[in-house]
């Protein structure tokens, strides 16, 4: 006997990480904006693709009709990722935190990174998350401390030149 496949639930895939910065916030709101606006007339594009006939032979309806399902599927994601947000507020206190700026020394050479959550990285501009080991060995530490971070190509020390609160 067979077990018939059951289609996962929603948002079981991955969870995203709710911190997000005010800009990035303000950013997914917008999107969402922007695609409730548009909802409505891929709606009625399926509606009216609809008044030609066969479904099983109509490519325009089932391409209007996958493009309506997509557009669904992200308004529901950027409705769930808006209201689970934690917005991130730096304390300045001196130490590295999540919304940080950090310039450490590595190998004679500065680098700068800006330590945010999981959805805004980019490690090629030097945004890391916060849960990425460069990242969280660099957190709760203050300047002039010296941090190892065990990275893939092995222990890798940092030092803290300095901290700015964004």
């Amino acid at each position: 006997m067979q077990i018939p496949y059951r289609k996962p639930p929603k948002f079981s895939e991955f969870q995203q990480d709710p911190l997000l910065t005010q800009q990035k916030f303000l950013e997914l709101q917008s999107k969402l904006k922007h695609l409730l606006a548009s909802r409505p007339q891929a709606a009625d594009e399926v509606n009216r693709l609809a008044q030609n006939g066969d479904f099983s032979e109509n490519a325009e309806y089932q391409h209007a009709k996958g493009r309506l399902r997509g557009m669904n599927s992200a308004i529901l994601k950027l409705e769930h990722q808006i209201s689970h947000a934690v917005i991130i507020k730096t304390r300045g206190n001196g130490t590295v935190e999540i919304g940080t700026r950090v310039t450490v020394e590595v190998s004679g050479a500065q680098r700068t990174y800006h330590i945010l959550g999981s959805a805004e990285t980019k490690p090629e501009k030097g945004i890391i998350s916060y849960t990425s080991p460069i990242g969280s060995a660099l957190i709760g530490h203050a300047v002039g401390d010296v941090v190892e971070a065990l990275l893939p190509v092995g222990k890798i020390t940092y030092t803290i030149l300095t901290i700015t609160a964004e």
